[in-house]
């Protein structure tokens, strides 16, 4: 999966937008929160995603895929991974981590920020 590919996924689905908090990175977020971190156009393709509620859960990831899944700097604590695009994840499974990381995020907004 290239990097374009991943980012029309997220911003396809509900409410999603794009933003740049930092230079040349891009996220995608519903409501104020992000849900994807896509990097910069030049970074090697990755996309990181919320991959559980804590690190025990998000392991599973990591265990499952060891050459394209990694702990996201900083976030990883919170249960976010790294989860490489041009590796050996399937794309139907890095479209439901998207997805499953966006439900997340969309559960924890307020009731004003939530897609109709």
């Amino acid at each position: 999966m290239t990097r374009d590919e991943m980012v029309a996924y997220c911003l396809g689905l509900p409410a999603a937008w794009l933003d740049r908090p930092w230079e040349e990175t891009e996220v995608a977020k519903v409501g104020s929160r992000i849900f994807a971190f896509l990097g910069a156009p030049h970074d090697p393709p990755r996309v990181w995603v919320k991959c559980g509620p804590d690190r025990v859960l998000a392991d599973e990831w990591l265990h499952r895929h060891p050459s394209d899944a990694a702990v996201a700097p900083y976030l990883g604590r919170y249960g976010w991974n790294a989860l490489r695009l041009d590796g050996g994840i399937a794309d139907d499974e890095l479209f439901e981590a998207v997805d499953a990381s966006y439900e997340a995020v969309v559960a924890r907004l307020p009731k004003r920020e939530r897609p109709a």
